[in-house]
């Protein structure tokens, strides 16, 4: 999901009623929306598609809603909301026991629902850019989105200087050779232009790019990105 990519939504409910009202009133507030009608079925959207988040009914036919929860959770972070009958709160324990986010009580307030995947969806963006970001220094690298901070301003890059450091990042404190950095960074061209760009990115992040403390050079093998203080 993206700030031009609409979250993903897998409505998983056996009653057809309430899956066409949820699919219409969540696409009318700019989500995308898939529906199941059980377990089974989920798993081919899952197996075939990107999703989200999942809402989950809880009384299902065949597998419910908790053990297909659990069973989510075992292969994914994958964000799930239980919709629960009222009155039921065995089911909402155990839901949340077996990997569930949030839990939803029906009846409710379609305002909720969005409410409620709202915050998920915010909770679950969040996690996703700390666990993408690179520390060294003064600075904090997010391998996702490209951007570059130093203390709070952002670091102006270009393409390929994001795409070299992105590289790198994948693998901080370890080395990366010229021809890795080469084809995963597309810089075009010789070993040369991969130190010219080299050069320019340290330029922005050394304070003295003759004596690099964080771009360091690998003799004989290429570059590396040290991490931390």
């Amino acid at each position: 999901m993206t700030e031009q990519t609409p979250a993903h939504i897998l409505v998983v409910d056996d009653d057809a009623r309430l899956r066409d009202l949820l699919q219409r009133y969540l696409v009318n507030n700019g989500y995308l929306v898939s529906v199941a009608g059980d377990a089974e079925e989920a798993k081919d959207r899952l197996r075939s598609l990107a999703f989200d988040l999942v809402v989950l009914d809880v009384m299902l036919p065949g597998q419910d809603g908790v053990a297909f929860t659990g069973e989510l959770r075992r292969d994914s972070d994958l964000p799930i909301l239980l919709l629960t009958a009222r009155g039921e709160p065995e089911h909402r324990i155990s839901g949340l026991e077996a990997g569930a986010d949030d839990y939803l009580s029906k009846p409710f307030e379609p305002r909720e629902l969005l409410l409620r995947i709202g915050t998920i969806l915010r909770r679950a963006q969040a996690s996703r850019s700390d666990d993408d970001t690179v520390r060294f220094g003064p600075f904090a690298f997010n391998r996702a989105t490209g951007e570059l901070k130093r203390d709070d301003q952002v670091v102006h890059l270009t393409s390929g200087e994001i795409a070299l450091l992105q590289v790198l990042a994948a693998r901080p404190g370890k080395a990366v050779s010229r021809a890795e950095l080469s084809e995963q960074g597309r810089v075009a061209g010789s070993d040369r232009a991969v130190d010219v760009q080299m050069a320019r990115l340290r330029r922005k992040i050394e304070d003295d790019p003759r004596q690099p403390r964080y771009l360091l050079t690998a003799r004989g093998s290429g570059y590396v990105l040290r991490p931390g203080s």
